[in-house]
């Protein structure tokens, strides 16, 4: 790690996605600090996917909180709904699935505003991807532009124009493929990495969720083999 190199909270799931981010800030210079989140999801063994990602892009420290968003349900992610197998992108880009959990990216935003406030970090990492996704309202560009507002509005550090949080969304623009050709050019290693909501009880991936058949698309259309796979 350069001396002095600026920090930035990298928020990190274990998934393809948040793998390249993390790389990316890597790349840009940032000393990085990881945070996962254990809510209550039925595939919790992204966890495990997310320490080894962190270990091996280097992380400063990777913390993992617990918040157990089971309590309030209405997720087939955290209650007792089944996931969705089997659909076309079409089905998955024009109405909200029933695997969005309720203001999921809120929070998880929310614990990585005041992780970098504590660190004196400016700056904030986060997968999400406009283009090829789920129809995810907590990943369009204008949510993330509107809580980037409310950040600064709402922190001591913004308040006293200490700092001015910024968040960066290096994934947002590009297709699932563009994201496993950029990951490919930093080196990342998505062999350690998982994307599946609906694990078996020995933790391999279904094949069929959304999540699955995104990340199949994406190595497809790269032309590439997925070594996870």
């Amino acid at each position: 790690m350069t001396p002095g190199a600026p920090k930035a909270v990298c928020l990190l799931s274990g998934g393809l996605d948040s793998a390249t981010c993390l790389a990316a800030a890597r790349r840009d210079g940032f000393e990085c600090y990881a945070l996962s989140f254990d809510y209550g999801q039925r595939h919790r063994v992204e966890l495990k996917a997310a320490a080894r990602v962190a270990a091996s892009l280097g992380a400063t420290k990777h913390a993992v909180t617990t918040i157990d968003l089971r309590l309030f349900g209405h997720s087939a992610l955290t209650g007792e709904i089944d996931v969705p197998k089997g659909r076309s992108v079409d089905e998955m880009s024009h109405d909200i699935p029933v695997t969005y959990v309720p203001a999921r990216n809120t929070i998880f935003l929310s614990f990585a505003v005041a992780w970098a406030e504590t660190l004196g970090a400016a700056d904030i990492f986060i997968g999400v991807n406009a283009l090829d996704y789920s129809g995810y309202p907590d990943c369009r560009p204008e949510y993330i532009e509107a809580f980037e507002r409310m950040a600064n509005l709402a922190t001591r550090a913004g308040t006293e124009g200490q700092t001015k949080l910024r968040i960066h969304t290096p994934l947002i623009r590009l297709t699932k493929a563009g994201i496993v050709k950029f990951a490919t050019e930093l080196g990342v290693d998505l062999g350690l990495t998982f994307s599946c909501y609906d694990p078996d009880a020995t933790g391999r991936p279904c094949g069929g969720c959304d999540s699955c058949l995104l990340r199949a698309k994406g190595f497809a259309e790269a032309g590439l083999m997925d070594p996870a796979r």
